[in-house]
């Protein structure tokens, strides 16, 4: 490694020129003063060999991506049945190949990537991928595995070129490219079609590019630096496209950012236009090139899927419309007493609203009233008059057509029951009053009653009547005077997690989750519309199904009423408490147990504790005027030991405060992170031993990676026959293996 100049010590670790010291614990010894620093001949000390060729460099990559490749694909088609989360990502990737919109709660390049895989495939999108099924022949689930396992094999060349920009030595370099290799858990969920492999590998690509673009820092507004700015920007974007959990590692980035903006704020030496430029160029490249890369997939992922489908319920009305197959566009326009309807929540994420027979646990104890989000007939609803006014007759040709200001009774289809509000706290917002279903179209009282405020209508400012699709409008209790409301609070599993619904006593007309639209309608006496040329804006559908998948992620709570076997906590992760079997234990099939290499989990959880130590003890001998750590070093252990440090912290801790229910691989990403700081201490400490002692550490430690990572190959590969026979896996009680 070359010996670092003062040029490069001041700035890597924020320090001007004219302050060398500022990181020094002052013991007497006086601070050089600037004007006598001695020039060092940069050309000397960046000169190498020039006759010297560095064949790791070349050998070593090809290598561990050849084994890496061999690892995520040897027996990869040998199980032929639709194994754990294929059954849910094998299913969104036939919605891309037939065109048919859906709902989940990820975003959505990962699962165009598993179209792409089925397209490439020859697969027409007709399999249902059920768990458990056998694939037909005519599903070449092979390629699309060996599509999704080319992401988890290429993370391995990854983290050796990561390690390369860190400036580690080979030995630390070859531990973590070796930990991502023998790491049983990616190598076993790589195999499959699964979004994981991909979230993976642009979390590493994330960190290669911030390790490359740290190295460029004094090298600003270079062709190479704007490039790896742009990749970074890139990256991110990408990986917050295939899951959420990609905001982690961008809110690690950031937070090196800000970092580095401050400290070039605080260096006297850059002009404001300067330090302008900077900031700007991130902006660009950090957020506005991210944010583009993640629109545009939603962007994609609407054009492409323009066929109606069964995730039609979470869009609005409008974006429905315009769905090829629906059945919006055949509805009447104008509304009439005695139309059947269904009514959509205008707020993002907003369901249709819905009652059932169950009834509320507390409270009035009467029929619930929710909002769902997905297409069903306990849905509809029929319009009714007040009782005070002429009784409704289905045999009268005479139409009435409510509009603004007009009061309406909603009768529950399936039940009968009209929609009906009273002064009993809602179920979970209390402050709201409860919204039930009650009596029937003879029984009921004055609390049955709604008006009608009109907000908007996209076609029409005549607010007489009430249009499908197009009206906007408010439905207020005209005895309380509250408005019917859904927000995005879920109910309890009584409610089966759909969304509360209540009567809000506060007016706020720019509530638009106090706003409704008249989705469905059927009516026989009136004339159908054409309704295809309405068109929703791209901003909005974005913006909505994005809350949609916000709501419906937050919906996914452990059931205390239910036993999940595969679930698991957030403190079971770092220890290797347990595993997950991914598919049926019987004999006949092929096995995979989801479980990690225990040497790379035990020991880079380990490495978190001593990481802490370490500093620990630096620090109270820095404050005792030990001078241990030169500046290099300081920064060494600031970029390449604290940030990975945060970035397992950043993905491992959400986790904690989640409500949501939890499996085993979403601390993946924070392994990663666990691995480079197992990786830093290698490198730092072996550094100080004696060349051919530091070497016996690292090969004694290759070995056992290696080793135990053989030893639990059939987990990964597939286990055959009796599950009894792999008993001697089973290192503890919890890892059901046998």
């Amino acid at each position: 490694m070359a010996t670092p100049n003062i040029r490069d010590q001041a700035y890597a670790t924020g320090a001007g020129f004219q302050n060398e010291g500022l990181r020094e614990r002052p013991v007497g010894v006086p601070v050089v003063p600037a004007a006598n620093k001695v020039e060092i001949d940069d050309s000397k000390l960046k000169r190498k060999g020039k006759d010297e060729f560095d064949y790791e460099s070349i050998i070593a990559p090809l290598l561990f991506t050849f084994l890496a490749f061999f690892t995520r694909l040897y027996k990869i088609g040998q199980s032929n049945i639709v194994t754990w989360d294929e059954a849910h990502f094998g299913k969104f990737g036939s919605h891309y190949l037939k065109r048919e919109f859906y709902f989940d709660v990820h975003p959505p390049l990962g699962k165009m990537l598993v179209g792409l895989s089925g397209l490439l495939a020859g697969y027409n999108g007709s399999f249902e991928f059920k768990s458990g099924d056998t694939y037909p022949p005519e599903v070449n689930y092979t390629f699309m595995r060996i599509f999704n396992a080319t992401f988890g094999a290429l993370c391995v060349p990854l983290a050796y070129y990561t390690c390369k920009e860190m400036r580690w030595t080979k030995g630390a370099t070859w531990l973590v490219t070796l930990m991502v290799l023998c790491e049983n858990s990616y190598a076993t969920i790589s195999r499959f079609i699964l979004l994981d492999s991909m979230l993976l590998f642009f979390t590493f690509t994330t960190m290669l590019c911030f390790a490359r673009f740290h190295n460029l820092r004094r090298e600003s507004f270079t062709p190479q630096w704007y490039a790896w700015l742009v990749l970074s920007g890139l990256s991110i974007g990408c990986v917050c496209s295939v899951k959420w959990v990609g905001l982690f590692v961008t809110a690690l980035v950031g937070l090196y950012t800000a970092e580095d903006l401050w400290n070039k704020f605080g260096d006297l030496s850059i002009p404001i236009p300067t330090l302008f430029i900077h900031l700007v160029a991130r902006v660009v490249g950090l957020i506005l090139i991210p944010t583009a890369v993640y629109m545009a997939n939603f962007y994609a992922h609407f054009t492409i899927l323009n066929h109606s489908g069964p995730g039609d319920a979470q869009m609005s009305s409008l974006f429905q419309a315009n769905l090829k197959g629906t059945d919006l566009t055949d509805a009447p326009l104008d509304v009439a007493i005695g139309s059947r309807v269904t009514i959509k929540n205008m707020g993002y994420g907003g369901g249709l609203l819905h009652s059932h027979i169950q009834t509320y646990p507390d409270g009035s104890g009467q029929q619930q009233v929710t909002c769902y989000h997905h297409k069903d007939s306990n849905n509809d609803w029929f319009i009714y008059p007040p009782r005070n006014h002429a009784d409704y007759d289905p045999t009268s040709p005479d139409l009435r057509f409510p509009g603004n200001k007009d009061v309406i009774r909603l009768i529950h289809s399936q039940t009968g029951r009209n929609l009906h509000s009273h002064a009993i706290p809602a179920p979970i917002t209390k402050a709201d009053w409860e919204v039930s279903s009650y009596g029937n179209l003879t029984v009921g009282d004055e609390k049955d009653y709604w008006q009608i405020e009109v907000v908007r209508d996209s076609i029409s400012n005549d607010y007489s009547k009430i249009r499908t699709l197009t009206t906007a409008f408010r439905l207020k209790h005209t005895v309380l005077g509250c408005y019917l409301r859904a927000g995005n609070v879920n109910l309890p599993q009584w409610g089966f997690k759909q969304i509360e619904t209540t009567c809000v006593k506060e007016n706020k007309p720019k509530d638009t989750y106090t706003h409704w639209n008249v989705e469905s309608h059927w009516n026989d006496k009136l004339p159908k519309a054409d309704v295809s040329s309405f068109k929703s804006p791209f901003l909005w559908d974005f913006l909505h199904l994005n809350v949609a998948m916000m709501t419906s992620n937050n919906a996914l709570v452990p059931d205390p009423d239910k036993q999940d076997d595969l679930a698991s906590l957030w403190w079971q992760w770092p220890i290797l408490h347990v595993g997950l079997r991914m598919c049926s234990w019987d004999d006949n099939i092929v096995k995979y147990f989801l479980l990690g290499n225990p040497v790379v989990y035990w020991g880079t959880t380990a490495s978190l504790g001593l990481f802490g130590v370490a500093f620990l003890v630096y620090l109270l001998r820095w404050q005792r005027g030990c001078k241990d750590l030169t500046k290099e070093d300081i920064d060494e252990w600031h970029y390449h030991g604290f940030y990975p440090l945060i970035g397992w912290a950043f993905h491992y801790i959400p986790f904690i405060m989640m409500g949501r229910v939890t499996y085993v691989h979403h601390y993946y990403p924070a392994l990663y992170f666990a691995i480079l700081v197992f990786g830093f201490l290698f490198n730092f400490f072996c550094k100080k031993l004696p060349t051919k002692v530091g070497w016996i550490v690292y090969g004694i430690t290759y070995a056992v990676v290696i080793g135990v990572f053989i030893l639990f190959i059939p987990i990964s590969f597939g286990m055959k026959g009796p599950a009894s026979q792999y008993a001697y896996l089973k290192w503890t009680n919890r890892w059901r293996i046998a």
